[in-house]
């Protein structure tokens, strides 16, 4: 059975954080995300991201627009959350419909995020943010992430840090309105589809290439030992795969 584990990719951020229990070891230095990159079959990037601190207001381009000015791919992303701290938010999209010419001033005054809709973040939540959506995530979240595989980032504030914000190219491609975020599992859009697995003995059937992250628990998947933090790739096959053990999975594949 073609099983592969997908190697992680640690990641330092200011707003990371040291505790990264129990997905990985806790670190020295503050680690923001952990990165998964997919096989070609599977061209989705997964993230585990850890905050003690806020993200950038920020928005992805959609595919012709990435693809017009950066030769890649845009970025529909989901979040699914791990672990919050009491209080812990979100943002995306705006509470009341706006004008480019308000969130610019927004963005250089730094009160576009009075602007933003924020919604409370609780273990088991999940949030879809199509490209084009203005969004920020709090601090105190462990959070995966499942996005197309690119990582373009217009940042429209970032709280006084010194990088560099992108207000042309993220306004030419920001939807100034309300968005509802929070779904409910499985999320389905034309570049990904995410359902949870709950803990227990099954088979699971392969129709396409997928990737399998154990978000919870230990267990293994066709003999192969895997805990949470962990992720694999799976390729299609005439057989089911065997999952064993108390593992709460999310299962991710390209739809088509």
């Amino acid at each position: 059975m073609p099983v592969r584990k997908l190697k992680p990719r640690f990641l330092e951020k200011e707003w990371g954080a040291t505790r990264l229990t129990p997905w990985f070891p806790d670190a020295p230095s503050k680690i923001g995300e952990v990165w998964f990159e997919g096989s070609p079959e599977v061209p989705l990037l997964v993230k585990f991201l850890f905050t003690t601190g806020k993200l950038s207001v920020q928005v992805h381009p959609q595919d012709d627009y990435a693809e017009k000015h950066h030769k890649s791919r845009g970025k529909t992303e989901m979040w699914h959350i791990l672990a919050a701290e009491p209080g812990a938010k979100i943002a995306a999209g705006f509470r009341e419909p706006c004008s480019e010419e308000q969130a610019r001033s927004a963005a250089l005054s730094g009160e576009i995020e009075q602007h933003l809709e924020w919604f409370d973040a609780n273990p088991g939540d999940t949030f879809f943010i199509p490209a084009g959506t203005v969004h920020a995530i709090g601090a105190g979240l462990a959070l995966c992430e499942i996005q197309q595989h690119s990582d373009v980032t217009y940042r429209l504030y970032d709280y006084g840090r010194p990088r560099k914000l992108h207000l042309e190219h993220g306004f030419n491609v920001s939807k100034l309105e309300r968005h509802d975020a929070r779904k409910r599992l499985p999320v389905s859009c034309p570049y990904f589809v995410t359902e949870q697995l709950h803990p227990g003995d099954f088979e699971l059937s392969t129709g396409g290439p997928q990737l399998l992250i154990a978000i919870e628990g230990r267990g293994s998947v066709e003999g192969q030992p895997l805990c949470a933090g962990e992720v694999l790739a799976v390729q299609p096959a005439d057989e089911p795969v065997k999952i064993r053990g108390e593992l709460k999975l999310l299962r991710t594949f390209v739809p088509g």
